[in-house]
Order: structure tokens, then sequence, then C-alpha cells
């Protein structure tokens, strides 16, 4: 698979008569920021200069604040994240590891070991209703 090279690739599915599925480190990646951005209480991911200056150039970069480590059948997560003022930081943490870990499990049968939080920054701007 030409697409896939230079990209960590995990074997999910085989079947001999069929074929095999491949998931890259960073689909996985994707699904924990996407899951991580729908719980109610987070601004939004928080990443590396770089890839806040690829946000701001308009180039959209999905798995930001994000860090996967995949072994054969376990995956490890690591986020950083931008929390909306007013929320509880603890409950909106664990809803976050909670939706994050499903949503993985849920599409790549891969199972979650942990999925570890760091709080980067909270947004003070009031929401106007």
């Amino acid at each position: 698979m030409a697409e896939t090279e230079g990209r960590n690739t995990h074997k999910v599915y085989e079947k001999d008569k069929i074929g095999e599925v491949q998931i890259a480190d960073e689909v996985v990646a994707i699904i924990a920021g996407l899951a991580a951005t729908e719980v109610e209480g987070v601004d939004s991911m928080a990443g590396n200069i770089t890839n806040e200056l690829v946000g701001k150039l308009g180039m959209k970069n999905l798995s930001k604040g994000v860090k996967v480590d995949v072994t054969e059948e376990h995956v490890s997560v690591d986020l950083s994240l931008n929390m909306k003022y007013g929320y509880n930081i603890p409950d909106v943490s664990e809803k976050v590891q909670d939706r994050v870990k499903t949503a993985i499990e849920n599409m790549t049968g891969l199972h979650v070991l942990d999925v570890n939080i760091k709080i980067a920054s909270v947004n003070m701007e009031a929401e106007e209703q």
C-alpha cells in the first residue's frame, strides 16, 4: 500500500480469502480527537506550536493534541485539551476518557488501556447565547 508508507499501521483483521484491514496510528488519533471534542466543556484540542501554525493557515490537523501508542491490540492515548471556563475539570475529563475509549474500541476493535488527559488551558471567553 503506497499511501501508508512511512506511517505506522496495525493489522486488525485478516481473512485468508478476503484480505486484511490495517489501521494507521493517525486514524486512531483522529478518532480520539473527534470523540474528545464532542464532550461538553471541551473547547478545543491543544497542540504544539507547529500544529497551532498549521491551524491558523487553514489546514486542518484532526489529530492535533493527540498522541497514541498502538501495540498489537492495545492502545494508550494522551490528549491535550483546552477547556471552557466554568466546567468541572474532573467531570469533563472522565467523560472525555469514556467517550474516547468507547469510540476507539467500537470503531477499531482495539483495546484501550488508558486515556491520559493534560489540560493545557482554560478559555475564559464567555459564550454568546
